[in-house]
């Protein structure tokens, strides 16, 4: 049985965590490439925090509503058809190991360059991303708070960080006229415009993503209906404002044009904040980002499969818990592994970023939606907590994913079929666990 043992502090960490990963310092030069113009990157930026504000409004309502253990899947079945709920959790919890995966790769292509001798080999930056996975498993396995005191530190210096770059607009060498910003791109034609804007999108909301995990702690926190909707609230204030403003001096110190050519973006704006001890510095930051969202993947993700076996449709083992650590031990290894996997799978930044769009803003929608059933289903319950009192806040959320879920199959129809795949395959699976469990009953 799980105990509540995480505070309304421990979970804004960990929310500010989820979603501050790698992505503001590699996505950047995606959006900027699909964008085109500095006016629509700003403007993909922008829209992408205030329907983030609407999801998160939404989601602190369905948390508050029902603060179970595995919420994702618990809200779910609740709602929708067990089978449904299952498939929908099934591509969720691989699109999660995928989303690891990709900050673990980022994390070390940014932090080769200081342990190994250049060129960096690809076997060099494999053997990393195994360590740091198999860093972070160590550390969940000694027991929750044990992964929430390290959350709290991590996201504490996260946060630290970034202001440092954001500080770079007062104290960096400029490397182009100030002047330029607007005149240094050719805007699209109109028929591109739409195209070029909701391209430039996929990459923000992969980046302003995470919050929502938030509702699988449910039953791990303190006064759920009360924390929940706070630490929701403060961390992506913080993160919104953090996010806009290391984009306003990556423009403002690199220039738009350098931006576009940058993979590595934060370690161009280092380089002009330390000059040849900004590469050092940004892969250090780096390195604690990766650990901070590889920390939070591994403490949620396993109460996932803990309610889908409350539920009978996975085997009880991904039930045990260690009752003094808290830690789902089999589930855990799991989920590792699975990261492993994944990454060896898919190995580049822009197939996993594709692939993960896909399922997620889907199950995104899914979820969102649930927000209307919940209150129609819990008429006859006197429900106090938090509520998004105008309607259209959810159905902007809605819309907007399903916007990004077009222009994902567009940009990659290969492998947004993937995604459609394995979600469809959740379905004979979901027969399959529930005809031999209910044969071993």
């Amino acid at each position: 049985m799980i105990k509540p043992r995480l505070g309304f502090y421990d979970l804004a960490m960990l929310i500010i965590s989820m979603v501050i990963g790698i992505g503001i310092f590699r996505t950047p030069q995606i959006v900027a490439q699909k964008s085109g113009t500095v006016e629509l990157y700003f403007a993909a930026w922008i829209i992408g925090a205030v329907i983030s504000i609407c999801g998160a409004l939404t989601f602190a309502e369905i948390g508050a509503r029902y603060p179970v253990a595995g919420g994702f899947y618990k809200v779910f079945s609740f709602c929708y058809h067990p089978a449904f709920a299952f498939m929908l959790n099934w591509s969720l919890v691989i699109i999660n190991a995928s989303s690891a995966a990709s900050v673990a790769l980022i994390g070390a292509e940014y932090l080769s360059p200081l342990i190994f001798p250049s060129p960096v080999s690809p076997m060099n930056i494999k053997f990393l991303v195994v360590g740091i996975v198999l860093l972070l498993y160590g550390i969940n396995m000694l027991g929750i708070r044990s992964g929430a005191g390290v959350q709290n530190l991590l996201s504490g210096i996260k946060i630290a960080l970034i202001l440092f770059f954001c500080s770079a607009i007062f104290f960096a060498i400029r490397l182009h006229p100030v002047g330029n910003l607007i005149a240094e791109t050719v805007t699209p034609s109109t028929n591109n415009l739409i195209l070029a804007f909701g391209a430039g999108l996929i990459s923000v909301f992969f980046t302003y993503g995470g919050y929502q995990n938030t509702i699988n702690f449910g039953e791990d926190v303190k006064e759920p209906q009360r924390n929940i909707p706070r630490a929701i609230f403060l961390a992506i204030s913080i993160i919104l404002v953090l996010y806009l403003g290391i984009n306003i001096s990556y423009v403002y110190v690199l220039g738009f044009e350098n931006i576009k050519s940058s993979p590595l973006v934060a370690a161009s704006l280092a380089n002009q904040l330390l000059g040849n001890t900004g590469a050092a510095f940004t892969s250090i930051a780096i390195f604690i980002s990766v650990l901070g969202f590889l920390n939070a993947a591994l403490m949620y993700n396993p109460r996932i499969w803990y309610a889908m076996a409350s539920d009978n449709v996975l085997p009880k083992v991904f039930k045990n818990m260690n009752e003094k650590r808290q830690t789902q031990e089999f589930s855990l290894t799991v989920f590792t592994l699975l990261i492993l996997n994944m990454f060896f799978w898919l190995e580049t930044f822009e197939q996993l970023l594709n692939y993960v769009m896909f399922t997620d803003t889907i199950s995104l929608a899914s979820a969102a939606l649930c927000v209307f059933i919940l209150r129609r289903k819990q008429k006859e319950f006197v429900y106090t907590g938090f509520r998004v009192k105008q309607n259209i806040i959810p159905i902007i959320f809605i819309a907007t994913l399903c916007f990004i879920t077009l222009n994902v199959i567009v940009n990659d129809p290969r492998r947004s079929l993937y995604g459609a795949i394995v979600f469809a395959f959740g379905f004979p699976l979901y027969m399959l666990f529930k005809n031999l469990l209910k044969k071993s009953e």
